[in-house]
């Protein structure tokens, strides 16, 4: 019969599998490899990690634009670039005064303008690298929920919203309200745009015959602009300003 010192199991010690044969016998462990490969490897989980981030950002949270015309100067000026907040307006409301980007699915503003790219670009664009000059996105402000009944222009000139007249501080110095009278009602899940340099912008104003009457599709808009940050000497907030449009009541 076996022992039972015999029988009984040898402590196996796991094989050092972070060190390998040097040429002359000896082993060496992962830590004394070249300080140029490790730096090299580090650096490149850094950008690989940057690169995820940044993308995720760019398609959930936050996203560049580049404004290419005059439509909503002197709060926007040709060749800002934007941020802009991909929350809402799926997760935070948009409501009037504020500043958006929409998807211009229709063909209404820019379509024929459209910048090319090159194949780089387009990869920085992807992972929100670079901000993106497409021109079926367009800016505007928004004047109008639906059920909002917008009309231009009361005795004083102004426009008014649900029968409120509103003053518009951030219009384009010299400019009006509007030109053309129009007199509409915003339909469900939509809404109604202008420019603030009105003499400059081809906004909802030019499809009140329209079966829609101009108002652009809550699901056509990308998000609300939140900061100007470039060029650096006009960083500052997005623009949107709520606050002419507080004494405005609800939609009838």
């Amino acid at each position: 019969m076996t022992s039972e010192d015999e029988t009984s199991a040898v402590p196996h010690e796991p094989e050092d599998t972070s060190s390998h044969e040097r040429p002359d016998g000896t082993r060496r462990r992962l830590k004394d490899r070249s300080p140029a490969a490790a730096f090299l490897v580090e650096v490149g989980t850094i950008i690989v990690l940057a690169l995820v981030i940044s993308f995720v950002v760019k398609t959930f949270l936050m996203r560049a634009f580049y404004i290419p015309s005059e439509s909503m100067e002197a709060t926007l000026e040709v060749d800002d670039r934007i941020v802009v907040n991909l929350l809402a307006p799926e997760v935070m409301d948009v409501e009037r005064g504020d500043v958006v980007v929409f998807e211009d699915t229709r063909g209404w503003w820019g379509s024929a303008e459209q910048t090319e790219t090159t194949a780089a670009q387009d990869a920085l664009v992807f992972l929100g690298l670079m901000p993106d000059t497409s021109a079926h996105y367009v800016v505007k402000r928004v004047i109008g929920l639906d059920g909002d009944e917008v009309e231009c222009c009361d005795d004083s000139g102004r426009l008014s919203v649900n029968g409120e007249p509103v003053d518009e501080p951030y219009l384009f110095p010299g400019d009006v309200p509007s030109q053309a009278e129009f007199a509409v009602t915003v339909p469900d899940d939509h809404v109604w745009l202008l420019g603030d340099h009105r003499s400059a912008s081809a906004d909802s104003r030019a499809h009140v015959q329209d079966g829609d009457m101009g108002a652009v599709p809550m699901e056509d808009v990308i998000g609300r602009s939140t900061a100007i940050i470039w060029p650096l000497d006009r960083w500052s907030g997005g623009g949107s300003d709520r606050e002419p449009f507080l004494d405005v009541p609800e939609a009838p």
